[in-house]
């Protein structure tokens, strides 16, 4: 469950290494963002001399949460972190290449090119 002021990890090769939630894109006063949920968020910290720069403010969707994921089918998936993958306004990645394992559910929110740049697919 991701809320605004959570701290997430970057999934993506984008330049940006840490995200700080800002809203939660969707409705207006939902608390919590999950899987597939697309954010607004401030990077907190960049590589240098890449192309997102720190306090510069993106949309991303998250792709792994600490909270568990409950399948339909009854199967439980839960990460080690909470991460996202920076995107554009189309909804397209702005990296080349996604890191770890990213959940088969994207699917279901069409983030397809985000499930063909990961290297594992849950």
């Amino acid at each position: 469950m991701i809320q605004p002021q959570t701290y997430l990890n970057v999934a993506d090769n984008s330049g940006a290494q840490k995200l700080m939630c800002i809203q939660i894109i969707g409705t207006s006063h939902r608390r919590y963002a999950h899987i597939g949920d697309v954010i607004v968020a401030v990077i907190k910290q960049a590589m240098p001399k890449m192309a997102l720069e720190k306090s510069e403010v993106v949309r991303a969707v998250i792709v792994r949460t600490c909270k568990e994921l409950k399948r339909d089918d009854g199967m439980i998936i839960r990460y080690d972190d909470n991460a996202a993958v920076v995107i554009d306004q189309k909804g397209n990645p702005k990296g080349t290449r996604v890191f770890g394992a990213i959940a088969e559910d994207l699917r279901q929110f069409n983030f397809t090119k985000i499930i063909s740049l990961a290297s594992e697919v849950l």
